[in-house]
């Protein structure tokens, strides 16, 4: 499991470990010729559609930076990647954005229909506690850690908050004060508990984790404003689904709320906060940098 953090490029560190964590996914997997055939084919249809990985690739960085050692780490890493495809399909549902392609492929339930892919994504959902809860390479007390910092940053005060925000939100008033609340709550946060998770499961000191939960933060704000940003500059080709949907709905985003220009200022600004946050880990942290330096500099 452990990489050298040696100098190497971006892509060639991200192609590294996704292969580890496609892997690991492979393995955690009910295969799709297993009972309830259907529902197993749904969830492998959205896990292994072609993702970035970003969130478990936050947590095998972060493991290792944190002195990690061995695979343990795999479970809570996947568990983040599992988390967030649930997400996307409940997300992709008609009742909610009601998308009908995801990373250039159909969305689950239009490729399985409504109550498969609701049931996948429950599925899913569970699989990442479990998948963590029964990894025993870990001891008790950090799968305990790890399951309640992804519970907290997916639930009420995290994603799901965020979300029913967001679609409240809808053909409302742009104000800076909602777009931050929305943003925190249904992307940081999440992306927060991926950096954590990681090391949590090493043992990390009090310190290293207060470090880690500010970088974060202000790289899944980052995040989010460059999705904003693509939702309004970017290509339906580049993006695998349809853009300028967020202005079509009335979402508040930060390019509504202060414009092209004053969302990607700050993007960057929030970035020169997360690289700041790792300055303590020195040259170790070379891959959360540049990953910071990704999310917002990217085109899908």
């Amino acid at each position: 499991m452990k990489t050298s953090s040696g100098e190497r490029s971006l892509k060639a560190y991200l192609s590294e470990q996704r292969d580890v964590i496609d892997a690991a996914l492979e393995r955690f997997l009910p295969d799709a010729s297993s009972p309830s055939r259907k529902l197993h084919e749904a969830m492998r249809h959205s896990v292994f559609s072609g993702g970035k990985r970003l969130r478990p690739v936050l947590a095998l960085t972060t493991y290792e930076l944190a002195g990690g050692e061995g695979d343990a780490v795999l479970a809570p890493a996947c568990a983040t990647e599992l988390i967030h495809t649930y997400s996307l399909i409940h997300d992709d549902l008609p009742a909610m954005d009601d998308d009908d392609t995801r990373r250039g492929r159909p969305t689950c339930h239009r490729a399985f229909g409504e109550a498969t892919a609701i049931l996948a994504g429950d599925a899913l959902l569970t699989l990442a506690f479990e998948i963590v809860a029964c990894e025993e390479r870990l001891a008790p007390e950090r799968r305990l850690s790890v399951v309640a910092e992804l519970a907290a940053a997916n639930g009420l005060a995290g994603m799901v908050g965020g979300q029913v925000a967001d679609m409240e939100g809808e053909r409302t008033a742009v104000t800076l004060e909602a777009v931050e609340f929305i943003h925190l709550n249904k992307t940081a946060r999440p992306l927060r508990a991926a950096v954590l998770v990681g090391a949590l499961a090493a043992g990390a000191p009090p310190d290293s984790i207060l470090a880690l939960g500010v970088f974060g933060e202000k790289m899944g704000l980052a995040f989010q404003i460059a999705d904003d940003l693509l939702d309004v500059t970017g290509s339906e080709e580049e993006m695998g689904k349809a853009v300028g949907k967020d202005e079509g709905r009335g979402k508040l985003t930060y390019p509504a709320a202060v414009g092209v220009s004053g969302a990607a200022a700050r993007a960057r600004e929030l970035m020169e906060k997360a690289l700041a946050a790792l300055d303590v880990f020195g040259d170790r942290a070379w891959a959360l940098r540049e990953i910071a330096r990704f999310v917002v500099e990217r085109r899908n």
